[in-house]
């Protein structure tokens, strides 16, 4: 079946312009609110429709990728800014890395952009409402080699229990790491893969867990990111002052999206959520942009 294209110039130069002004990309500056603005209503523009339609969506080639109602957010969120910056470093580092990993791939969209430029790519994404839109968007995109996998990731193998948000299923987790889980909930058990083994000839790892962060990243050592990154989302204050000690006393570096990724010196500098954006742990000497 051949979709009608639609294609944005606007988000082409957007994705070419945000390494350029990476000293911009904090939330709270003017520059990420205009673009924030302006990708939207692009994106609103692209993105609305139910049914599956191509998208010429520069310079990662054509994505399909319908619209999906996850209760308060929509698959709409997942192209919010915070995620277009995400994007633009891949596109921008794709021939700095080349093994990948998608750590709570929802539908499947990061996973997508990630194998257009040319990474081998695994994910984990633990809801199997998710799982099955994320396999019939690999589908949709003709994306046959991506390893994905049904599950949940911790500090070691086994089995927990998860939490469906009904209200918000991104905002699922697994038991324990949101101490207030709000809304009609969902519980059921889900396998879990170990982050170390995850993080094993891995170049890059995206690290999004609602709140369980913390308890993979303080079981590393500094050997385990001797020739990994990752672009991590904090779920807390909690949580990243933790994190922030953690890697600190390891020796290993952190950039904050919150200053317009800078180097972390000290815990006021990290993200406390998703709203002030991510944080890239690294042993480089400076987030290459």
């Amino acid at each position: 079946m051949k979709y009608p294209m639609k294609c944005s110039n606007i988000l082409e130069n957007l994705f070419l312009s945000l390494p350029l002004v990476s000293g911009h990309h904090a939330p709270d500056s003017q520059l990420y609110n205009l673009f924030e603005q302006v990708s939207r209503k692009e994106i609103e523009g692209l993105f609305s429709e139910i049914e599956p339609q191509g998208v010429i969506f520069k310079p990662f080639g054509e994505l399909v990728f319908p619209f999906f109602s996850m209760g308060a957010v929509n698959s709409l969120n997942l192209f919010d800014l915070d995620e277009l910056i995400i994007f633009s470093f891949y596109w921008k580092n794709r021939t700095r890395y080349q093994k990948v990993v998608d750590i709570g791939a929802n539908l499947g969209l990061h996973s997508i952009l990630m194998r257009r430029c040319g990474y081998e790519v695994s994910c984990y994404e633990p809801d199997p409402v998710h799982f099955e839109k994320l396999k019939e968007n690999f589908s949709l995109n003709h994306i046959a080699d991506v390893r994905s996998y049904n599950m949940a990731v911790s500090k070691q193998n086994g089995e927990m229990e998860f939490v469906r948000v009904l209200g918000n299923t991104t905002g699922s987790h697994l038991a324990g790491a949101k101490s207030n889980p709000y809304g009609k909930l969902e519980r059921f058990p889900v396998s879990l893969e170990s982050f170390g083994k995850i993080i094993q000839g891995t170049d890059l790892i995206k690290l999004d867990m609602e709140g369980h962060e913390k308890e993979v990243l303080l079981h590393t050592s500094s050997g385990d990111w001797e020739s990994t990154d990752a672009l991590v989302e904090i779920e807390n204050a909690d949580n990243a002052t933790a994190i922030y000690e953690h890697f600190n006393d390891l020796g290993v570096n952190l950039f904050s999206q919150k200053r317009n990724w800078q180097r972390v010196h000290n815990v006021s500098d990290m993200p406390t959520s998703y709203r002030e954006g991510t944080l890239f742990v690294t042993k480089k000497s400076e987030m290459p942009w």
